[in-house]
């Protein structure tokens, strides 16, 4: 299985069984900037019950194994859940939403928008989100990533919401430090 097959798989699920999601992480960062390859799918997913992960789970076995084990994110602190594609390296992480402002206003303001790679419509972050969400994580190629999206959607992005959220979240000088170095493509 390629890891689009098994974005575009997730997604299916996810939605059939009823759990609002979001593809987030490389795909979504891809989607603004130049494409580049991964082998994970990272999904935001509002769980109003846990009953709801258990049918995901018998639905896409047993081409998928959900780890029994949840972890957390560091930065958000929100539950995450490994599941595996067994005889591959694809991975996908589940990140329950949690009660992070910011997180919650970027999972409301998702779009709906048509990936020809995956033959499938997903929900995505605006790219505004994507890179205040990068912004946060601060590591090298998140802010690698940052300037791919500003650069790409150069005349398309709302630097004020950005601003003001990074105000928020105090990572205002990363940003405008970032900003600094966007070349003209």
């Amino acid at each position: 299985m390629t890891t689009d097959a098994a974005a575009a798989r997730m997604v299916e699920a996810l939605t059939a069984v009823g759990i609002p999601n979001m593809l987030v992480g490389s795909y979504s960062r891809n989607y603004y900037a130049i494409p580049r390859s991964t082998k994970d799918v990272d999904i935001v997913i509002e769980l109003p019950s846990q009953v709801l992960l258990a049918e995901l789970a018998s639905r896409i076995a047993p081409e998928f194994v959900m780890d029994a084990q949840i972890t957390y994110e560091t930065i958000t602190g929100n539950v995450r859940h490994i599941i595996r594609c067994p005889g591959s390296a694809i991975v996908v992480e589940l990140f329950i939403l949690g009660n992070d402002e910011f997180q919650r206003h970027r999972f409301a303001r998702r779009r709906e928008v048509r990936i020809p790679a995956l033959n499938a419509t997903i929900n995505l972050p605006t790219a505004e989100d994507v890179v205040i969400q990068k912004l946060r994580w601060g590591r090298p190629k998140d802010l690698d990533d940052v300037l791919d999206v500003l650069a790409v959607q150069a005349g398309k992005i709302d630097h004020a919401y950005i601003e003001d959220w990074c105000r928020r979240l105090n990572i205002l000088d990363r940003y405008l430090a970032v900003r600094a170095t966007v070349p003209e493509i």
